[in-house]
């Protein structure tokens, strides 16, 4: 990580000072679908799905937004809209401000660029490794491997192994590896019976990391 603790607060601290502090319900927009952002958001607390609509009029998982990061970010700096939709996955609360305030305070505070450049460079990565994962030949093996970079996220230990602390739909997962929703819930039920991982109420527990990680090799 580039930025200290201080530039991510004084960042933060611009949107306080200058925005609107926004609550969010679970399955609520926060961005709708062909809507132009209304500004630049900060995430306080919760968890925030971006995704679009294929032609086929199903879901595509981008990536899930979490505390402490910022969206649009691509349309913030460049004004480039991509429609992506933003919604909350749970209770969310959000900081907004409008993109001139924003790109005002980064012009002119270069201390600024440290957070966005971690930001940055942790959606690159995170899309990065969905290209990559999308190399394997079996849909066992991107589902491993997805479950495994999604853990590295948002993995919290407990008892029974590493919990996944995101509700993820068999959709989201099946559209963020190439595969129907059939086959992916087919295959995690079949990671299950094999005691590898627990699938319950969309949260999934790893509890063999060495053993899904044996797959990949």
């Amino acid at each position: 990580m580039l930025a200290t603790v201080q530039q991510t607060e004084e960042l933060l601290g611009v949107f306080q000072t200058h925005g609107s502090r926004y609550t969010y319900k679970k399955g609520e927009f926060i961005i709708r679908p062909g809507e132009t952002p209304s500004g630049v958001f900060y995430i306080e607390a919760g968890l925030v799905k971006a995704y679009d609509i294929t032609k086929y009029g199903e879901e595509n998982l981008l990536i899930i937004r979490r505390e402490g990061e910022m969206f649009p970010l691509i349309w913030a700096i460049t004004g480039q809209e991509r429609q992506v939709i933003y919604e909350a996955i749970g209770p969310t609360a959000v900081w907004e401000i409008s993109r001139d305030r924003f790109l005002e305070h980064i012009k002119s505070h270069a201390d600024s660029l440290a957070p966005l450049l971690d930001m940055t460079l942790e959606m690159y990565r995170i899309h990065s490794e969905r290209i990559l994962n999308l190399e394997y030949r079996s849909v066992r093996e991107r589902l491993i491997s997805f479950l495994i970079t999604m853990s590295n996220r948002f993995g919290k230990k407990t008892p029974q192994g590493l919990l996944i602390n995101v509700p993820l739909r068999h959709q989201d997962i099946a559209s963020s590896i190439n595969a129907s929703r059939e086959t992916t819930t087919r295959e995690l039920t079949a990671l299950e019976r094999k005691e590898l991982l627990i699938n319950h109420q969309s949260l999934i527990t790893l509890i063999d990391l060495n053993k899904l990680h044996s797959y990949l090799q």
